[in-house]
């Protein structure tokens, strides 16, 4: 088994920043994908941002990600970070990282994740 324990969520003003953390622990593991959803209040769990490591990383952001937020990975810590610049009240959410371990290639649906931390709040004041 995997945990996966989030931080850095709370709250902020439009056009601030937060940056969120996620960290594995448990069995170990060296090819896997590392990604960000979020879901708010009524609304699907969406994807956010993924980060793939086989040896090196290559990353994936969503649309509304795009120039606004960053993903990065330490790999020997089995952390991955999401900085989150210029945020906007639309980003509020409760934001869930998640690990694959069984890929092929990148995946945004959540559906295809095997471990889910608990979630953080990001909440985005206007």
């Amino acid at each position: 088994q995997v945990q996966l324990e989030e931080s850095g969520g709370g709250l902020v003003q439009a056009g601030g920043s937060l940056r969120l953390s996620c960290a594995a622990s448990g069995r170990s593991f060296s090819s896997y994908i590392m990604g960000w959803f979020r879901q708010a209040p009524g609304k699907e769990r969406e994807f956010v941002a993924c980060v793939q490591w086989t040896g090196g990383s290559y990353t994936r952001l969503a649309d509304f990600a795009k120039g606004r937020f960053a993903i990065s990975l330490d790999n020997t810590k089995k952390t991955v970070y999401l900085q989150m610049d210029s945020l906007k009240p639309e980003d509020t959410a409760l934001y869930y990282c998640a690990l694959d371990l069984n890929f092929s290639f990148i995946e945004i649906l959540p559906a295809k994740y095997d471990f889910w931390g608990q979630g953080t709040q990001v909440t985005v004041s206007s």
